[in-house]
Parts: C-alpha cells; structure tokens; sequence
C-alpha cells in the first residue's frame, strides 16, 4: 500500500534528523516542532512527547505502531533512539511525532549520517540480523525501510556475461558459517511454477563468504514465453534449518531495483530467442528475470 500523505499548510512540519550506528540502531534530532495545546504549568507532569512509527498499511495503534519517547538532548532538541535490539518487522514505517494524546504528525526528513552504514560489517551472531534505512518519501515526508533476518546472505560483486551469472556474496547470522555453507546449496526458484528449481554448489572462499556460477540457459528450458523470475536462495543441509535468501541491504541505499542495474544475456530456449539477467527486487532481493529478447 502507498504512503498516503495529508498536507498541513497552517503549520510547517517538524523535522527528524537521523544517525545511524554500526549494529543497526538509528538516533533521531527534532527539529521545528510546535507542540499543539498550552505547555504545562511549573512543577506539573505535561504530555508525553513520542517518536511514533507506524509500519505502511498498518491500523495505528497496532502491533505495527512502535512509540519511542523523546527527551531533550544536549543541545535541547527532543531526541529518541531506536536501537537494534527492538524488532521491526521488515517493511516501509512511516515517521511520526505526538504530543500526548494529540493526533500524531508526519516528520519531514531532516540531516542523515548514514556513514556507519556504508560496506557494513555485522559481527558474529546467531540473534536476528537488523537493518534500517531513512528515506525521503515522494511527498516529503521521513520514512525507514526495515529488514530483519536470520540466516543473511549478502550479494556483493555481481557479473553477467557470456551466458552466465557470476555472484559472490557472505553469509550471516549462523553459527558456524563455514560449516554451514560447506553442506549448502544455491536455489534458483520459479515464481510461476514452484516445482521448476535449478540447484548449484556454492564455492567457500573463506569462512563466511561465497561465490557461484548460474547458467542462465538453464533456466530458460521451461520458458514459455513473457516475463520469468526466478528468486536467489541459499540452502543448507539440514533440513530443519531456515534458509538465507540472497539480497543486498548491508548499505545506505534503501531501494536498489532502479540503481543498480545489470545487462540482460541474450539466451537459447527451447521456446524462442530469450534474455536473462539479474535485478534486485522492490525488497532489494536478488532475482534473475528471463524475458523475450
């Protein structure tokens, strides 16, 4: 569901300047927010300030609302902290201020230092893996991407060329990575028809990271024409255990589909002329698309 956006113009709305940190916890600085109602008298309890997240498509007020309180910092801004260790289930919330019980206000997006987030390195840990990312929304508001995953597999150098799709990527959030990739394997799924799965043997480069080689032919023999996808997974060998699903998140870029692009492979089909390559999906999952050429 899309951001659905009320304008105010008798009051121009607050701001939210974030920082992220390295384990995956954000800290936001309001600015420019007048509180609605007269302030308290001295030596009186006021109204309870919040940062309030409401997940995208969710009723207010739900388990998919989220309030953190705000308090003044140092330089007297209200700031609240989300730190890594509070679940955000994965998806688009929506940031917000309220002052008491006064109907909550939409946050404009203020100075993000996203540097920490940059080639991010998770440490070792079985816990899941937490990934927020701030946005400006196309009607200028402040909005975080949440992921929240356990086992992760990480896509990094991707090629496509002569026919084939190279990857490398690390894994996370498992116990003994080395082990665990030792007994994987790599699934390619089919959207349009689960039982279609191409299966290949992941090569351990060292203890937490990966590479294969897809041949994208092989996905094109059961091809019938239109558009294909075929979705990234690791799978390790025990079969109780939950499986990594291949995706790029560890950086500051919240949605990846229409920047990082790759060039499609003119591919040999039983039905016809066909190409093939990758992309990353509105989750910033990796996918190969087999199409007409």
């Amino acid at each position: 569901m899309s951001e659905i956006d009320i304008p105010d113009t008798a009051v121009a709305p607050p701001r939210a300047h974030c920082v992220a940190d390295s384990a995956g916890g954000l800290t936001f600085h309001v600015s420019d927010w007048v509180r609605p109602g007269p302030a308290a008298a001295p030596g009186e309890a006021g109204p309870v300030d919040a940062l309030v997240l409401v997940r995208r498509g969710a009723d207010p007020g739900g388990e998919d609302e989220v309030r953190l309180p705000l308090a003044p910092a140092e330089d007297g801004r209200p700031q609240a902290a989300l730190p890594s260790t509070v679940p955000l289930p994965e998806g688009r919330w929506d940031v917000h201020v309220a002052h008491g019980d006064a109907e909550p206000r939409r946050v404009a997006p203020g100075l993000n230092d996203l540097r920490s987030l940059v080639d991010r390195r998770p440490g070792p840990s079985t816990s899941p893996l937490s990934v927020r990312i701030p946005y400006p929304t196309k009607h200028g508001n402040l909005s975080l991407r949440s992921w929240r995953r356990a086992p992760h597999a990480e896509a990094g150098e991707i090629r496509a060329e002569g026919g084939e799709l190279a990857v490398r990527g690390r894994l996370y959030r498992v116990g003994n990575p080395a082990e665990w990739l030792a007994g994987a394997v790599v699934e390619a799924r089919c959207r349009r028809d689960a039982s279609r799965v191409w299966t290949g043997k992941p090569v351990l480069e060292d203890d937490t990271e990966f590479s294969f080689t897809l041949p994208l032919a092989e996905l094109a023999e059961g091809w019938k024409g239109g558009e294909e996808a075929w979705d990234l997974w690791l799978r390790p060998a025990d079969p109780d255990a939950a499986p990594a699903r291949l995706a790029r998140i560890l950086d500051d870029v919240p949605d990846k589909k229409e920047i990082f692009t790759y060039p499609a492979q003119p591919v040999t089909a039983p039905h016809g002329p066909a190409k093939a390559g990758p992309y990353y999906t509105t989750n910033n999952d990796l996918a190969v698309r087999v199409e007409d050429a």
